[in-house]
């Protein structure tokens, strides 16, 4: 009888049953079972594979100590001497994300197959479709069942070491990777079927890829600056002396809150920037540059506006997906909103 094949299962503390955000941090260990959601992907997989092992971290722990975090993990998956590792599935969450494809890089690494899931909204989707395989998953866990269907059926495909076809065809996350490929049919006919179908008014699905920039809508004026409380965002990367919050200086998966309600300007002394975009130098004689807290308090001085907001967000914009930044704006902007702030100032690099 053939011996089932050799899986490990990455999962994060919230899905493994440690916790939540409060502990976010622990570090790597692993368990001998499967866990949590590894329960249905083992029922997924059947006899034909089993878990061996499930690597379990916290989202923070890779977040803030990545390089460490993923050594710890390779470590994990050589002594469970997996023949595919399965990670997540993260659904939308952009620090779990990131956290299984880490974990995926981690096997890479040992030369063992991995396979991941998440949202395509997920951060971490574009930030590392190229290198990892990403099935697409629904944004919540409510769709845990046909994601882990999806996870399993690539586990055994990998761990058997068969190849896999276009991303169209296998329904993977594309990965930009162009391949010699016969579609069966030249490229006129299947030019002039495209015709047709538009013409037509049927569905058209093109074989170049093209996702169309988001158009957000601009705000409205402020009627009266006068009676206005106005905030500071800015994506330069400013952090207190020393950057105590430990901020990345690029891909940023978080923002940084900092109180300014008993300043009236920002000193070199007290602060600087932290961002691997740009010419760090200039702000760090003159922080006003890239979070102009003195100018505003002139204005505010003069009555032209009412308040400085007490808080100001700070992150570094440079290499951060579209998708991490839109969620950390809505988070920035759910804040203010019950803040009941009626305007920002937002300076960018």
């Amino acid at each position: 009888m053939t011996e089932p094949l050799r899986v490990a299962h990455y999962l994060n503390q919230f899905f493994a049953g440690i916790g939540g955000e409060e502990r976010a941090g622990v570090g790597v260990s692993t368990r001998p079972e499967p866990v949590g959601p590894g329960r249905a992907l083992q029922a997924a997989l059947g006899d034909a594979a089993r878990i061996v092992g499930t690597v379990i971290c916290g989202d923070n722990h890779v977040a803030e100590r990545e390089e460490a975090a993923v050594a710890a993990i390779r470590r994990e998956l050589e002594a469970l001497r997996p023949a595919v590792l399965v990670a997540g599935p993260a659904f939308g969450s952009g620090r779990y994300g990131l956290a299984c494809a880490a974990a995926c890089r981690a096997a890479a690494a040992l030369g063992i197959p991995a396979v991941t899931g998440m949202h395509p909204d997920n951060p971490a989707v574009e930030a590392h479709r190229a290198h990892v395989l990403i099935v697409p998953t629904a944004e919540s866990a409510t769709g845990m069942q046909a994601a882990v269907a999806s996870l399993a059926r690539f586990a055994l495909r990998l761990a058997r070491g068969e190849a896999l076809g276009p991303a169209e065809l296998e329904g993977y996350v594309a990965q930009g990777k162009r391949r010699v490929w016969d579609r069966g049919r030249p490229g006129y006919q299947r030019a002039l079927d495209m015709l047709l179908d538009k013409l037509h008014g049927r569905p058209v699905v093109s074989e170049v890829p093209f996702h169309a920039p988001d158009r957000v809508t601009p705000a409205a004026p402020i009627a009266d600056l006068g009676r206005a409380t106005i905030a500071m965002v800015t994506t330069g990367g400013l952090v207190r002396k020393g950057n105590p919050d430990k901020q990345v200086a690029a891909n940023a998966t978080r923002y940084h809150r900092h109180s300014v309600k008993d300043l009236e300007a920002l000193t070199p002394e007290g602060w600087e920037a932290y961002h691997a975009g740009y010419f760090n130098h200039i702000v760090n004689r003159n922080p006003n540059y890239i979070l102009p807290l003195s100018f505003l308090r002139d204005l505010e001085g003069k009555g032209q506006i009412a308040r400085v907001h007490e808080w100001m967000y700070a992150l570094p914009g440079v290499s951060t997906p579209v998708a991490m930044a839109r969620q950390l704006g809505h988070r920035i902007g759910e804040d203010l909103r019950e803040a009941r702030v009626d305007g920002v100032l937002l300076v960018a690099t």
